[in-house]
């Protein structure tokens, strides 16, 4: 991981009492608006905090002044923190007697693990809560924080559950610092990749195409296929073989996975086939929402043999899920989704070394890609039955696995209880978008589940059949969000590689036209993206349409051009420009593109 971001579980402690000191501080402003509103959580975050609240009168960011306002006024009565452990009978008694049905449920939960449970006191407020806490409130910066937006939040992170009010807030130590932040993430916005994909024609979506359902422009595309060439590649290396499945399976098999009990809420609803035949009872298709269900079926195709294992079955299959209108994000959050997708069956003596080899491909990526703020989540299953398989030997036995693992590795991570697939525990590499939201890029998940549904065996060397655990990967997450990324983190400038115009050759004059497009045609016999601006626009405006568009190379040929065979070598965002022979400078580029260099940082030395 980048030794420039400091995971969550790192934050300084004095840093994480103020935040979370600020949350309080929140909780009480807003009861004091709303005093019938029941209190979620409200942690510290890397930003600053949030709390959760179920109102029974909306609030809109129109409030926030005023909240902020009182929030300031509560900050200067210097109102200490003040501790207080309760044996569980008590405790549940005292949040009985404050009418907070949200904490009551959780503290129940905790109760039955026999903890005794704390609480903090400031002012007129009380909250459960294991802290810790500044001294009192005059430690809190008063000008180091600002509310920033409201959003939705279901109890427990269940959809089943109650929605709630979500108020984040930013906090820093100084003033200077949050107004720091705040100039650096409207920069950011700039960098938007819905605004930045609709500027460079990337992507698009249309109401009569569907919410959620991504079109794919000619330059989108170039990127989704190059991404998905590279990979292709490092995978076949990696020993994975491809296969292919259909996008839509009947709902045996979903029955058979798990999915319908389980995960049915984001499934597409149900297509009853209209067979007439009596002896061909009519079937109900369901659109896929994983791969792993038909990869199980390749693997059932033929008895197996330990000596096949570990086996690495890939696929970029395209996937649906009924995210629900709210959800959806741009590329982040989309219905129909392209997954770098692959599923590995082994013994239990080979997952070990399975993870480590994944983890070592997943640190290459990040590594090329220059993505810098990524961490991991170890992901851990609860007591929800409803949510989780129910075998808590091979849940313990599991999450051991990937514990493990990581101290060999010596890689820090952090571990978050109920985020676990239902099948089993999983590494989600965690990222940052623009505006500081967390999000998944990439996922790593054992899973225990689907050997015993599936009744997936091999033949052991005693001759014994055996039970294979199963790894599902996927290092790019899914085309579409894994590209958001991209579009954010390079501001739309690509490397050569992955552009969608790799060079484009602007003549002076019209005049210089025939060597322009000779140009062209050889690049272009030599598998380069390449075209000719042989528009009438004035030069000048040529080459800045070429800016505009973060094409990465231009090619300027005029008279001397001409004459010499050459041509000026203009890179995007780079001053300093040479003419170059024009036969060097299609040997370079093209190496450039093989290499898959990433010319568009400043500190990637160019081939010679």
């Amino acid at each position: 991981m980048s030794e420039k971001y400091e995971p969550k579980h790192k934050m300084d402690e004095s840093l994480f009492r103020m935040r979370h000191s600020l949350a309080h501080v929140l909780a009480e402003a807003v009861l004091q608006v709303r005093p019938k509103a029941q209190l979620g959580f409200g942690p510290p975050i890397r930003t600053g905090f949030y709390y959760d609240f179920k109102l029974d009168e909306p609030l809109a960011e129109s409030d926030l002044p005023d909240i902020e306002k009182r929030m300031r006024k509560i900050i200067q009565e210097k109102q200490e923190f003040k501790r207080e452990d309760l044996p569980k009978e008590q405790a549940l008694k005292k949040l009985e007697g404050m009418g907070q049905e949200l904490k009551v449920e959780y503290a129940q939960e905790l109760l039955k693990a026999g903890e005794n449970l704390s609480f903090y006191s400031s002012g007129p407020f009380v909250d459960m809560c294991e802290g810790p806490h500044v001294s009192d409130t005059s430690k809190i910066p008063l000008n180091g924080f600002k509310l920033d937006s409201l959003a939705g939040s279901y109890w427990r992170g269940d959809s089943h559950r109650p929605m709630l009010t979500r108020i984040y807030g930013l906090a820093f130590p100084t003033e200077n610092e949050l107004k720091e932040f705040i100039k650096n993430r409207e920069l950011a916005l700039k960098r938007d990749h819905r605004k930045l994909g609709q500027e460079l024609e990337l992507f698009t979506f249309d109401e009569h195409v569907g919410k959620g359902l991504p079109l794919w422009l000619p330059n989108g595309t170039v990127i989704r296929e190059e991404l998905e060439k590279f990979a292709k590649e490092l995978e076949f290396k990696d020993g994975y073989v491809r296969v292919a499945t259909p996008n839509i399976a009947n709902g045996e098999l979903y029955k058979l996975s798990g999915h319908l009990q389980l995960y049915k809420e984001i499934m597409f609803p149900p297509m009853k086939s209209l067979e007439k035949d009596p002896d061909s009872p009519a079937e109900e298709f369901y659109m896929k929402p994983m791969n792993c269900p038909h990869h199980h079926m390749i693997y059932l195709n033929r008895p197996r043999s330990y000596r096949e294992l570990p086996l690495r079955l890939a696929e970029y299959g395209t996937c649906y899920r009924f995210e629900k209108s709210g959800q959806l994000a741009g590329l982040l959050r989309v219905r129909s989704l392209s997954m770098n997708d692959a599923h590995l069956y082994c013994t239990v003596d080979q997952i070990e070394e399975e993870i480590k080899k994944i983890v070592a491909m997943q640190e290459f990526y990040y590594k090329k890609f220059r993505l810098e703020r990524v961490w991991i989540r170890l992901s851990l299953h609860d007591q929800d039955k409803e949510k989780f398989v129910d075998n808590e030997e091979l849940w313990t036995k599991t999450e051991n696995m990937l514990r493990e693992v990581l101290k060999e590795l010596k890689v820090e991570y952090e571990e978050a209880a109920g985020e676990a697939a239902f099948y089993g525990p999983k590494l989600d590499y965690q990222t940052e978008n623009v505006i500081g939201r967390e999000e998944t890029i990439s996922t790593i998940q054992l899973d225990f589940t689907a050997p015993e549904r599936f009744q997936l065996e091999f033949t052991a060397a005693d001759g014994s059949k055996q039970r294979p655990l199963v790894i599902h990967r996927a290092p790019l997450g899914t085309h579409e969000r894994f590209i958001s990324f991209l579009i954010e983190r390079f501001g739309g400038a690509f490397p050569s590689w992955l552009s969608p115009i790799q060079v484009r050759i602007v003549p002076v004059a019209e005049d210089f036209l025939p060597y322009a497009e000779k140009l062209s045609d050889d690049l272009r016999g030599q598998m380069v993206r390449a075209e000719v601006d042989a528009t009438t626009d004035s030069f000048s405006k040529k080459v800045r349409n070429a800016v505009t568009k973060k094409i990465p190379n231009i090619w300027i040929v005029g008279a001397n051009e001409v004459k010499d065979q050459t041509v000026t070598w203009r890179r995007y965002a780079v001053e300093k420009q040479a003419q170059v022979p024009a036969e060097k400078a299609k040997g370079m580029l093209a190496l450039m593109i093989q290499q898959r260099t990433m010319d568009n940082f400043p500190d990637v030395d160019l081939p010679p």
